[in-house]
C-alpha cells in the first residue's frame, strides 16, 4: 500500500499501543490506555498484571487489551505459559501474545515448537471467548530457515499471527523477516511486525511488506507523522 494510502484511522487500526515496559506506573499505564482510545488502536498490549487496569480504562470502547505470555525470553515451561493465558483471559485479555521457546528453535526442535503453540491455542480457543492467539519468534536469534520452520510448526499449531520480534531481543522487525514470514504462513495468517518500529517511514515499510499488525511503543509519534505527512 502506498504511504498516502496509509491515513491515520487506517493505521491506528493495526497498531498494537506497546505498554511493556517494567518500570511503568499505574499513571503511565493509563495515561496510554487513554490514548489507545483516543487514537482508536487496535489494541493495548500489557504485562500480565496491568490486564485488568487495562481493561477498566478502555471499557466502552472499541479498544482490545492484548497480554503478553511468557514474556520476553519464552522459557516457561508448557504448562505455565497455559496457566498464565488462562489467567490473563480470565481477567479481561481478548489476545495473547506468547513467546516461543527460543532455545527450541535454535536446537531445531519444532516438534516442541508446536507443542508449545498449540496447548496454548487449545487453551484460548477452549475459552467462550474469541481469543486472537500470537506466536513470538524473536526472529533476530533465527536463521531465515528456522524462522521458515518455527512458522510452520505455528501454522499447524493454529495461531491467528506470527510475529517478529519482543523489542527486547538483540533486534526488531525488519522488512525481510515480514516477507519471509508472510510467504510460509500465507494470506490466513497474520503477521505481527513489532520491535525498534519507531516512525511512520518504517511502519510503512513493514505494513506494505505484509504486516497486518504492528506493535509499537511510538504509535502516538507515528499517526501524528502520518497526520502530518512526514513519511
Amino acid at each position: 500500500m502506498e504511504p498516502a494510502k496509509w491515513t491515520p484511522e487506517r493505521a491506528a487500526a493495526i497498531i498494537d499501543h506497546s505498554l511493556l515496559r517494567p518500570n511503568l506506573k499505574d499513571e503511565d499505564l493509563i495515561r496510554m490506555c487513554d490514548e489507545a482510545v483516543k487514537y482508536r488502536f487496535c489494541t493495548v498490549t500489557v504485562n500480565p498484571c496491568s490486564v485488568m487496569l487495562s481493561k477498566e480504562r478502555v471499557r466502552g470502547s472499541s479498544v482490545k487489551v492484548c497480554s503478553v505470555v511468557s514474556f520476553p525470553f519464552g522459557l516457561s515451561r508448557t504448562e505455565v505459559k497455559v496457566r498464565e493465558a488462562l489467567v490473563a483471559i480470565g481477567d479481561g485479555a481478548s489476545e495473547i501474545d506468547m513467546v516461543l521457546n527460543i532455545g527450541a528453535e535454535k536446537s531445531h526442535q519444532y516438534s516442541v515448537v508446536f507443542r508449545d503453540a498449540k496447548a496454548v491455542v487449545d487453551a484460548a480457543k477452549g475459552t467462550d471467548k474469541a481469543i486472537v492467539v500470537k506466536a513470538i519468534l524473536e526472529t533476530c536469534y533465527l536463521t531465515d530457515e528456522e524462522k521458515v520452520a518455527a512458522c510452520q510448526a505455528c501454522v499447524k499449531a493454529g495461531v491467528d499471527f506470527v510475529k517478529t520480534s519482543t523489542g527486547y531481543g538483540s533486534g526488531g522487525a525488519t522488512v525481510h523477516d515480514v516477507v519471509l514470514m508472510h510467504k510460509t504462513v500465507g494470506p490466513e495468517i497474520g503477521v505481527k511486525a513489532a520491535g525498534g518500529i519507531s516512525s511512520a517511514k518504517t511502519f510503512v515499510e513493514l505494513a506494505s511488506a505484509g504486516a497486518n499488525r504492528i506493535g509499537t511503543s511510538h504509535s502516538v509519534d507515528i499517526i501524528n507523522q502520518l497526520s502530518s505527512n512526514v513519511v
